[in-house]
């Protein structure tokens, strides 16, 4: 019998730890054989106790190679001249890529065969073989990093007396049947490598920044610091009923948090790309990667048919009481909008969405002065201006604040209702006017 290495066969003349390399380099790769009691040039010099040596060899697979890959060796004791070698036959694994545990899922730890040794696999061969294994569903593919830490997600489920032991991690999604982190884990995780970028601009251009902020951390801390940054953001405007006061803030709550939460729910985590969040004078959009998933187009969408990209981050999510259920956060965002005067913008690009909310105090005070612009006399722009603020004002409170007379004021309103600017409410005593 001759022996010769190749990209099939990988000849030991004793047992040494980095016959593990091999081993997983044949079952990363087409498979193969490993003799041991043979030397590099092909000369069989037998080994003394080859059952040692195959328990030697199957203890140290079990316990430095991740997944499982016993299941893919056997063990054959052969005579050759008089002695005994032992040869490990290999199958190219199911579970591919296999490592060693403890270098991880990188090329220090992940090996293939590359004509007659093991050489460390490159980040894109870990990466292919990882998504041929596992699948196109990101969430579900074993995270590169299996060094996580969850202090931020453990805040969260206790915030909400919610249990995160490895039961729930794995039922949740974020630890594989092999005990192994999936990319969920990685989202959730203390090191995930994604990151929201938010930035205030002074005026509704970006020629002049104000400040900028990068958020990193767990998906959930990211999404605590993006929003409290937002409210921080969020100005009040306080308008005045006779002496009631009353504070409007320059967006909904609601619709910042939708669509905050859309922007980290629906991107495309495959890509390192950030999230941006962008504060102007006028407005915040929201811009995350990855276009809308599932062949659905944005006017699908607007009718509330939703295709989850990350099903099981917002299965997470949903556990949290973050949302309520898939599909709603664009017409909560509509929502806050009816009647408001002004539109929210939703667009949709081939590798992006972008989530426009126009400043509501914004709009307010742009409808008021559109009104003063149909009015040429600098009197009349006072009394609309002045309704606009109050919300609603009566006939005595015009006379007071432009200093007129009774019969002045009844002139006055009757020209605004005839041109369809103001409106009137309740009768006698008890009319009030609002702009209409």
């Amino acid at each position: 019998m001759v022996f010769q290495e190749s990209n099939l066969v990988e000849l030991k003349e004793t047992y040494v730890e980095d016959i593990r390399k091999e081993i997983i380099a044949f079952a990363n790769s087409n498979g193969g054989t490993l003799y041991v009691g043979v030397r590099d040039d092909g000369e069989v010099t037998g080994i003394e106790d080859p059952d040692r040596v195959m328990l030697q060899i199957s203890n140290s697979c079990r316990d430095a190679v991740k997944p499982d890959i016993t299941m893919f060796l056997a063990y054959d004791i052969l005579d050759v001249e008089g002695k005994k070698i032992l040869a490990v036959h290999v199958q190219r694994g199911t579970a591919r890529p296999y490592y060693l545990g403890n270098k991880g899922l990188k090329p220090t730890g992940v090996f293939v065969r590359q004509g007659t040794s093991a050489a460390p696999a490159s980040d894109e061969a870990i990466r292919r073989m990882i998504k041929e294994t596992d699948g196109d569903e990101f969430e579900d593919m074993r995270s590169l990093n299996q060094e996580l830490t969850f202090e931020e997600a453990k805040k969260a489920f206790d915030f909400r007396g919610l249990a995160f032991q490895p039961a729930q991690m794995r039922t949740l999604g974020l630890l594989n049947e092999e005990n192994i982190y999936t990319n969920l884990a990685l989202l959730l995780s203390d090191q995930c490598p994604h990151i929201i970028k938010a930035a205030t601009f002074r005026g509704n251009t970006q020629d002049e920044f104000q400040d900028r902020k990068e958020f990193s951390g767990s998906l959930l801390k990211q999404l605590d610091d993006a929003y409290s940054y937002l409210d921080m953001r969020n100005q009040t405007e306080a308008s005045f009923e006779g002496l009631y006061r009353t504070d409007s803030r320059d967006y909904s709550e609601a619709a910042l948090r939708e669509a905050l939460l859309n922007a980290i729910v629906h991107r495309d985590y495959s890509n390192l790309t950030g999230t941006f969040v962008s504060v102007y004078s006028d407005r915040v959009e929201f811009v995350s990667y990855g276009g809308l998933a599932g062949g659905v187009t944005l006017e699908d969408v607007l009718y509330g048919l939703s295709v989850c990209r990350n099903r099981k981050l917002a299965n997470v999510f949903y556990r949290l009481n973050l949302i309520e259920a898939y599909g709603t956060g664009l017409q909560k965002i509509r929502n806050a909008y009816a009647g408001k005067g002004g539109e929210p913008e939703f667009m949709a690009g081939p590798s992006s969405f972008k989530v426009i909310l126009p400043n509501m105090n914004k709009l307010k005070s742009r409808k008021s002065a559109e009104n003063c612009e149909t009015v040429n006399d600098e009197e009349t722009k006072r009394v609309l201006h002045f309704i606009e603020l109050q919300g609603e004002a009566s006939r005595s409170d015009i006379e007071n604040y432009l200093g007129i007379s009774t019969s002045t004021a009844i002139r006055l309103m009757k020209k605004l209702i005839n041109r369809g600017l103001i409106q009137s409410v309740g009768k006698g005593k008890n009319v009030r006017y609002t702009v209409k």
